[in-house]
């Protein structure tokens, strides 16, 4: 049986470790976009396939993928979500926050085995686990040679722990796909082992985990998202992160314990 709180701390213990990892997470944007369905995220709009709806987006979170023309990307991604490798972790969509057919939907393209280890919850560092994350796991960022891979607008001035940053611009996955190499290169370059590195890159994050892990397994890639936000001068409307870092009379995703 899983544990949403268990696979925290297994992941946890292999940061305290020093364990060379991958932690990728495909949460519900990645999971319609391996639907293939056309996914716009912006101003004003959120289009999943043919449905339409509003709901603001900030400028570093718009997104458009068009299944006619970005097919490419869409097979990069479905790579990445179809890997298996010692110690690669993906984090899929649960049950309780995409439904059964989606989930099962994932399974059946992943087709492993429901507890095989190394597949977990794409929420595995928020909601509930959010204050254990910000808690345990944020400090130990401090005790690594840390690159960040993170959006041309984050300020980094309170991250001193940063030996490196690499930057995107919105809807990365298509406009900075290039920068998987750019990065990649220098690892290479400069003989680059035992650093982590963190990305907070929307989808561009999933296909880079995939082929810098494959590439170069020495480090640690983790896929972060949103949740050092509040650090780098990034918005906080997320309702996580408005439960735990903003005075609420009734937070909600900060205790929920997502299902498998």
């Amino acid at each position: 049986m899983k544990s949403f709180k268990g696979d925290f701390y297994k992941i946890l213990l292999k940061l305290q470790n020093g364990e060379s990892f991958a932690f990728n997470r495909f949460s519900d944007g990645e999971l319609f976009i391996l639907q293939n369905k056309e996914l716009v995220l912006g101003d004003n709009l959120i289009k999943i396939g043919n449905t339409e709806r509003t709901g603001p987006y900030t400028k570093e979170d718009h997104k458009h993928f068009d299944p006619k023309e970005h097919s490419f990307y869409r097979d990069r991604l479905l790579e990445a979500f179809k890997y298996r490798a010692d110690n690669y972790f993906k984090g899929i969509s649960c049950r309780c926050c995409v439904g059964d057919e989606n989930l099962e939907w994932q399974l059946d393209i992943l087709d492993e085995p429901h507890g095989d280890e190394y597949l977990t919850w794409a929420n595995l560092l928020v909601n509930g686990n959010y204050p254990l994350f910000i808690a345990e796991m944020f400090p130990l960022f401090t005790e690594y040679k840390t690159v960040y891979i993170c959006s041309e607008k984050c300020n980094l001035e309170s991250l001193d722990f940063i030996v490196k940053d690499f930057r995107v611009g919105f809807n990365a996955m298509i406009n900075d796909y290039h920068k998987i190499d750019e990065i990649s290169d220098w690892i290479e370059c400069n003989n680059i082992k035992n650093h982590l590195f963190l990305f907070s890159a929307s989808s561009f994050a999933k296909m880079a985990i995939h082929q810098l892990y494959e590439k170069h397994p020495n480090n640690t890639y983790m896929d972060i998202g949103t949740t050092i936000n509040a650090f780098i001068d990034m918005s906080i409307e997320r309702v996580y992160l408005g439960d735990f870092w903003t005075e609420k009379p009734s937070p909600s995703d900060i205790y929920k314990i997502c299902e498998w």
